[in-house]
């Protein structure tokens, strides 16, 4: 909001005084807050930086060491320029030690050829600096407006990016905390460009402050979040350390983001708790109230004369696995991106959290559509929204809504199988699970547990009493078919050590493993035992 020394030397009340740019030319746009005019050596102290010193040089120093010192203290501060009028104590040229102390320092060294009167320059820099001010305020004050009025709509974050792209010139980018891009507009810039190896270069810029700026990197930098829950980082890139109002755009821009995460946190919140009523329902937890067809119906997924297709997805990886239960803000975010992106397809649909593993979904299709391919779309459109990597099933397509419980316990179970061994597809039937799918039904039943237990529990004991790893090495040989070699390569040993365990194993369990069906046996109780409680 301040001129720069260039545009104060532009003056027509300095330009009267027929002004030479003797020394520190590189600093002319340094910008000037204030004007000071004083005669004395040891001015220096009484300054707080980016004034312009206005001076006839009456009092200062003699000799050359004195003058330096002079400029060396003016800068030393952050003075922004030194004009200097000739004629009291120089009548053509400043000394040489000035302009070289001056040039050193890259600050602007001014003369005035002619005599000038000090108080009409400050009157008119002072007018300059706050006419400035006011049209910064103004701008302000329009910047307040147009996000505030994004904001009450409701923008999406792509909108309110553009506006400061706009507003400012400058490309922005909206960050997870994580550092990973959720938005960003280059600003008429290479995209690929700005967004290059992202990841690392943020996670060198860190502030102290919510909105600072980044001088190394030309960041301008502010925290997303409300609440007390910060979730991201907006970040302006500016080469040039920013004025107010593009400090104002980066803070307008984070309220209004984090407003929008808010209510659409909060509108969805309402949206998914209706659906997880309705699932409840269908699934038999919860008494079947007379109006659900038409309740369903009234929120665009009717249960009438529709294909119906229960789904399921889970989490996997590092998010969540078979022995732990997903968290339930993992599982409500999970939702989320599943609603969303049966919106993107334009499939009706239930979604909702109806348990501790998976969040559980109804897609009601007409009865014309294609079910494989619609399934096709939604799974891709999942896996793309979802954070992380993810687990779908599907069940029976049904066409009554007292068979919806049966598609969507079938999909839940499909889930759990498929979750051990997930593959690459799209998404999961039970006839993909095959046994693995058969045990995860009957998983739960007491007589196949106690099977799985008399068929390993001597080699579970021996594996805990002594560290052996004797059950790794059945099982390599149960996922391998039988084929020792290629059993002994997965597990790490020469064949010759490896076949002394599979001695070692016989013994201990009192079975050949050249017996098809012992090993068929064997492999069942793993199966069952991998599943856990």
């Amino acid at each position: 909001m301040y001129p720069t020394v260039a545009e104060v030397v532009a003056l027509p009340v300095v330009r009267a005084g027929k002004p030479k740019i003797v020394a520190g030319e590189a600093g002319l746009q340094k910008r000037v807050r204030w004007v000071h005019v004083a005669e004395v050596a040891d001015m220096a102290r009484l300054l707080r930086g980016g004034e312009l010193v206005l001076t006839t040089g009456v009092l200062l120093g003699e000799d050359d060491d004195a003058l330096t010192k002079y400029v060396d203290d003016l800068a030393a501060v952050g003075v922004a320029g030194l004009v200097l009028e000739l004629g009291r104590r120089w009548r053509d040229e400043v000394p040489q030690a000035l302009v070289e102390a001056a040039d050193r320092h890259a600050l602007p060294l001014v003369t005035l050829a002619q005599e000038t009167r000090y108080v009409s320059v400050t009157e008119a820099v002072v007018a300059l600096i706050v006419d400035a001010q006011l049209a910064e305020l103004r701008a302000a004050e329009q910047v307040h407006e147009t996000f505030t009025a994004l904001t009450v709509a409701g923008a999406e974050p792509s909108e309110v990016l553009r506006e400061v792209a706009r507003t400012s010139g400058l490309a922005v980018v909206l960050e997870t905390l994580g550092h990973d891009v959720l938005a960003y507009d280059a600003a008429g810039q290479d995209p690929s460009e700005l967004l290059a190896d992202w990841g690392s270069r943020s996670r060198n810029v860190t502030v102290s402050e919510r909105t600072a700026y980044h001088a190394a990197s030309g960041w301008l930098v502010t925290v997303v979040g409300a609440r007390g829950a910060d979730w991201g980082r907006l970040v302006l890139i500016s080469p040039e350390p920013p004025p107010h109002r593009h400090i104002v755009v980066a803070e307008r821009a984070a309220s209004a983001l984090a407003v929008h995460r808010l209510v659409a946190r909060d509108r969805e919140s309402l949206e998914r708790q209706t659906h997880r009523t309705l699932l409840a329902q269908l699934l038999g937890q919860a008494p079947i109230s007379p109006d659900l067809g038409a309740r369903a119906a009234a929120l665009g997924v009717p249960l009438e004369r529709r294909q119906l297709v229960g789904v399921a997805i889970r989490p996997s990886g590092a998010v969540a696995s078979a022995q732990t239960l997903a968290t339930q803000e993992v599982l409500r975010d999970l939702a989320e991106a599943t609603a969303l992106a049966a919106r993107r397809v334009t499939v009706a649909a239930l979604v909702g959290v109806v348990d501790d593993t998976s969040v559980r979904a109804l897609l009601s299709l007409p009865l014309t559509v294609g079910v494989e391919g619609v399934l096709r779309k939604v799974a891709r459109e999942i896996h793309r929204t979802a954070a992380g990597s993810v687990v779908i099933a599907v069940g029976t397509t049904v066409s009554a809504s007292v068979d919806v419980r049966r598609s969507l316990g079938e999909a839940a179970h499909v889930a759990g199988a498929a979750l051990r061994s997930p593959g690459s597809q799209l998404y999961h039937r039970l006839d993909d699970v095959r046994l693995r799918g058969l045990l995860h039904l009957l998983r739960e039943d007491e007589r196949v547990r106690a099977f799985a237990d008399r068929e390993l529990g001597p080699l579970l004991s021996r594996d805990s009493a002594q560290g052996s790893r004797l059950v790794e090495l059945l099982r390599c040989l149960c996922e391998h078919g039988g084929n020792k070699s290629a059993a002994a390569s997965a597990a790490h040993l020469s064949r010759t050590a490896y076949y002394q365990q599979l001695s070692r194993i016989e013994q201990v369990l009192g079975v050949s493993l050249e017996d098809p069906e012992s090993v068929l046996s064997l492999y069942v109780a793993l199966l069952v035992h991998e599943m856990g409680p």
